[in-house]
């Protein structure tokens, strides 16, 4: 079978009669053919080509499953619009925190409007939020003018789906409970040409108290090493030459193939592709970091020095009703050897605050890892009660007005500590990749150093997706301002 199935494959001479191959992922490229053609008599109808809209709510990894939707329907004859108003519109959606759904329904009542206006638009739901069982049934009941319904399992298939909703005329609902395959070599438009995300795993075994994702995702599968080298050689050849591995826990990948690999081996598969100037990845859990990572990145020539590293909580106990499976000592002793290989590192962590049954001699053990793993940046979250995981129905959960004060007192710390490790390259040179012409001063270009810091310079479009060697003159809190060194 072609390993670029995507662009040898000349779906308007595509032989339909057949019927689909059962066979992925042939069996998706015949009905985007498929889909071609109804799209072509759309286009008729319309006096235009007919456009789509994709919006993203959540993580990367929704990010990487959009990328993926809006390749589907490039193939299919779809132009990309501007905004909601257009003949094709997907919401891929996040489930993460409970107000996630509530943005949802309230976007959908604007759709409702546009479809009244354009009887020809389509409206697609996928991605976490419609894994949930009563999320469904209340689309079933109150939204009928949506026309898909899809999850995370099983985004591969938009143009079947879209033929199953062309052919039968109603909605059409294919939720799956779990993921049987992963399915390679679809199409897909990455956000930017010289930088990509690429999944190497799917799923979450942890289940955190907090987190709804392993329920909604499913259970963790490791994409093939071949396949993910494969993926890459392929951006590479496009001109890419930053990659963001992307896995809800990337320290376990590997685990569960048919002859194992750690993530440390696959990284360095992953150094030798010519091209691939920046690697990142992200997210790691502290209990699966492992000692052959830690020397990986330590000896990598491109390996970003950036790690984010999630602690959740400082507090031992509230750790052990979180499931992390590591103590506040454990995170400390981890942190210190990963400073002691790798001296320039930038960690960055996540933290929740107001778990049920945190104590503010909890919160100050948090505040004691804050201020001695000493973190470029934090995402800090108030604890959200998550329909469907074990700490919604925990006792003792913190009243809102204490979760808003300890939140006050932690985002003091975190953005002194954090002005503080940022302002420390001031002086120095630094390999920055240009990502865009800056939004508030045409003279300037934006772009990231490894550490993922944003570095503001003179220059121009012609330096976008460059590397570009910057002195660092002045640190403005978060990011630098420089000049070409």
């Amino acid at each position: 079978m072609s390993r670029n199935m995507d662009t040898e494959l000349d779906l308007d001479k595509m032989d339909l009669e057949q019927g689909p191959p059962q066979e992925e992922p042939r069996r998706q490229y015949y009905f985007m053919a498929k889909c071609r053609q109804y799209a072509k008599q759309l286009e008729e109808e319309l006096g235009h080509r007919p456009t789509f809209f994709v919006q993203t709510f959540g993580c990367q990894m929704n990010a990487r499953d959009s990328e993926k939707l809006t390749g589907i329907l490039e193939q299919i004859g779809y132009v990309p619009a501007q905004d909601e108003q257009a003949d094709f519109v997907v919401y891929n959606t996040c489930t993460v925190r409970e107000n996630a759904n509530q943005r949802v329904y309230g976007r959908l009542g604007k759709l409702h409007h546009y479809k009244k206006d354009n009887p020809h638009m389509r409206i697609a739901l996928c991605g976490c939020m419609m894994q949930e069982s009563h999320v469904v049934e209340k689309l079933k009941s109150s939204y009928g003018f949506v026309d898909i319904v899809f999850g995370t399992h099983n985004v591969y298939k938009l143009a079947e789906l879209m033929a199953d909703r062309q052919e039968s005329g109603g909605m059409i609902v294919d939720i799956w409970p779990e993921a049987d395959k992963i399915v390679e070599e679809l199409p897909n438009r990455h956000k930017y040409a010289f930088k990509s995300g690429v999944n190497i795993s799917f799923g979450c075994n942890n289940f955190c108290s907090y987190c709804i994702v392993p329920y909604v995702r499913g259970r963790e599968r490791s994409r093939s090493p071949e396949d993910i080298v494969r993926e890459i050689e392929k951006l590479s050849r496009e001109g890419v030459v930053e990659i963001m591995l992307l896995g809800q826990n990337v320290n376990s990948y590997g685990k569960d193939l048919k002859s194992p690999m750690s993530f440390a081996r696959l990284l360095t598969r992953i150094e030798k592709i010519e091209g691939i100037q920046r690697i990142r990845f992200m997210t790691s859990h502290p209990k699966d970091l492992s000692e052959e990572l830690i020397a990986v990145m330590k000896a990598s020539r491109k390996i970003c020095r950036h790690l984010h590293l999630p602690v959740q909580s400082g507090s031992t106990r509230v750790l052990k009703a979180m499931n992390r499976k590591y103590t506040k000592e454990q995170y400390l002793e981890l942190v210190e050897r990963i400073r002691r290989e790798i001296p320039d590192i930038s960690l960055t962590t996540d933290i929740i605050v107001g778990f049920p049954g945190e104590t503010w001699e909890d919160f100050e053990e948090t505040l004691d890892v804050v201020r001695r793993a000493r973190y470029d940046s934090a995402f800090t979250f108030l604890y959200s009660k998550r329909t469907g995981t074990l700490a919604a129905s925990m006792e003792n959960q913190v009243p809102e007005e204490e979760m808003k004060r300890r939140f006050d007192v932690l985002l003091e710390v975190v953005q002194r500590i954090g002005r503080e490790m940022s302002s420390r390259f001031t002086g120095t040179v630094q390999e920055v990749l240009v990502e865009e012409v800056n939004a508030q001063d045409e003279t300037l270009v934006t772009g990231r150093m490894g550490n993922n810091l944003l570095v503001h310079f003179p220059g121009d479009a012609t330096l976008i997706g460059k590397l570009v060697p910057v002195r660092l003159e002045e640190c403005k809190g978060f990011y630098y301002m420089g000049k070409k060194a």
